[in-house]
């Protein structure tokens, strides 16, 4: 929503000079903003954890995604990064290639990219060849005798590349998931919050049919400020919950950091930044697209929003 946005500092300032503690201790900043957040998500996701970070968060979704199904093994997109702790770095094609490389209870599948990817837009059903390699890579797991514990999907792949998934991809990999048992993670860090335009989520570009069984948010949910948040169903907190090991997270869901989360969807809401992400991005692409007529090195000019990428090729 922009720095120093004059709302979102009062806000802190003032929630600061109140008080800021621990979330042991009971304060209504937390409830309504878990209420306002439940607001603009689908029913089912009814369940919040609120953390400090992105990574966080991420973690924090593996462990419950784990806890629920009782499986370990995790299902990622070629390229994808998904946070800065040990268990993500694990999960993270992007950065594990250059380190210590692929666990054995880690499965990459391609990146869903219509453009550059293995099926491309001239394939006539690419939706169903990208979720059939997934479909794959369970078989190969269950022959080996390994389970999955979750599919882990940026719902529009940013550091693979601004890759915008084709639609009915997530439906169809989410059905061949759960048949194995394991849950569909959906991580909003970087595309939540408007910054696609029509929706508030990028998972909705896959269609209104389509729930994520956890949804991660970080980055913008706090313009700047560290605070983070999971979501997820009943039946999966329930789950994490039954272990009698209680989540405790010291500054997750502080008062400060709530009012600071409150003040960033007033901004949203008051200043029209959805619409504005739409309007600007869809001028924004149709310049881009005008340069592409123009230079033969741009190839694919792609995006949703202020979600936006242009691939240059040789």
């Amino acid at each position: 929503v922009g720095h120093c946005h004059p709302d979102i500092v009062k806000a802190a300032h003032e929630q600061n000079q109140l008080l800021n503690t621990n979330s042991r201790y009971l304060h209504d900043n937390l409830v309504d903003y878990a209420e306002r957040l439940s607001k603009m998500l689908p029913e089912k996701l009814c369940v919040f954890y609120f953390l400090n970070s992105g990574s966080e968060a991420n973690d924090l979704a593996l462990r419950l995604a784990r806890q629920y199904t009782r499986h370990e093994d995790v299902i990622v997109l070629d390229h994808a990064y998904h946070g800065h702790l040990t268990s993500l770095i694990d999960i993270s094609p992007y950065k594990f290639r250059n380190l210590e490389g692929q666990k054995e209870w880690v499965h990459v599948a391609p990146v869903p990219d219509t453009y550059r990817g293995l099926y491309r837009e001239d394939r006539e059903d690419s939706v169903t060849a990208y979720a059939n390699e997934v479909k794959n890579i369970i078989e190969q797991a269950h022959k080996r005798g390994r389970k999955i514990a979750a599919f882990f999907v940026e719902s529009l792949p940013s550091v693979g590349g601004q890759i915008i998934p084709p639609a009915g991809y997530f439906q169809k990999v989410a059905e061949h998931v759960h048949k194995a048992g394991g849950v569909f993670i959906a991580d909003e860090i970087q595309v939540g919050f408007g910054r696609v335009g029509k929706h508030f989520w990028a998972f909705q570009l896959q269609g209104e049919d389509f729930v994520p069984d956890i949804v991660t948010m970080g980055k913008p949910i706090g313009n700047g400020h560290p605070i983070a948040c999971v979501a997820t169903t009943k039946e999966i907190a329930e789950a994490f919950a039954a272990t009698g090991v209680e989540y405790f997270n010291t500054f997750g869901g502080n008062p400060v950091s709530c009012a600071i989360g409150l003040a960033v969807l007033d901004v949203i809401e008051k200043e029209h930044l959805q619409a504005h992400a739409t309007e600007v991005g869809n001028f924004l692409m149709k310049l881009l697209k005008e340069q592409k007529m123009k230079h033969p090195i741009i190839g694919d000019v792609r995006g949703s929003g202020l979600f936006i990428g242009v691939d240059l090729i040789k």
